[in-house]
């Protein structure tokens, strides 16, 4: 499997996936046997990755201009309401939302109470869309993804497991 390792100062190794290459992070010095070995460890974890990775790519492939600006503009009305919704029922003030065109992360909150959406969640379910609105709203909270973050996350959405799976 050909993979790509990227060396610095860190504790520990870890593994992702982006598009179908794997990238290993690694502590500087690490034996090229020992990442070889957690790679042959971890071999059905990483083809389940690349196989999600190429879903997802599969997802937004043939998408022509018209289409993007059609999504991005039903992104931003979809997610002013959804936001105007759940930050009254969360009892949280948001600064302000953007829809972005970001292909790996889905939504994001800035410490300054900013949230992102990926115009690219509208084409999965309003359930994980859902999902991903609380999730942010949640990060207003809670800067991490903590047992507490999840909690709040529960406390409003008690099968967020199941909208989360619909974002896989």
């Amino acid at each position: 499997m050909k993979y790509q390792v990227i060396y610095s100062k860190r504790k520990t190794v870890s593994l992702s996936v982006k598009g179908s290459e794997l990238i290993v992070r690694a502590p500087i010095g690490t034996a090229k046997t020992y990442i070889e070995s957690l790679i042959k460890k971890h071999t059905d974890w990483i083809e389940n990755a690349i196989a999600r990775q190429k879903k997802k790519s599969s997802l937004f492939e043939g998408l022509t201009e018209a289409d993007v600006n059609r999504l991005k503009r039903e992104a931003r009305l979809y997610f002013s309401d959804k936001l105007k919704v759940y930050s009254a029922i969360m009892g949280l003030k948001y600064n302000r939302f953007s829809i972005t065109s970001a292909k790996t992360r889905f939504g994001s909150c800035s410490s300054k109470g900013n949230i992102c959406f990926s115009y690219r969640l509208m084409l999965y379910p309003e359930r994980a869309r859902e999902y991903v609105v609380v999730h942010e709203l949640a990060h207003l909270v809670h800067m991490n993804h903590s047992k507490s973050f999840y909690d709040l996350i529960s406390k409003y959405l008690p099968d967020y497991k199941e909208r989360k799976r619909l974002l896989k």
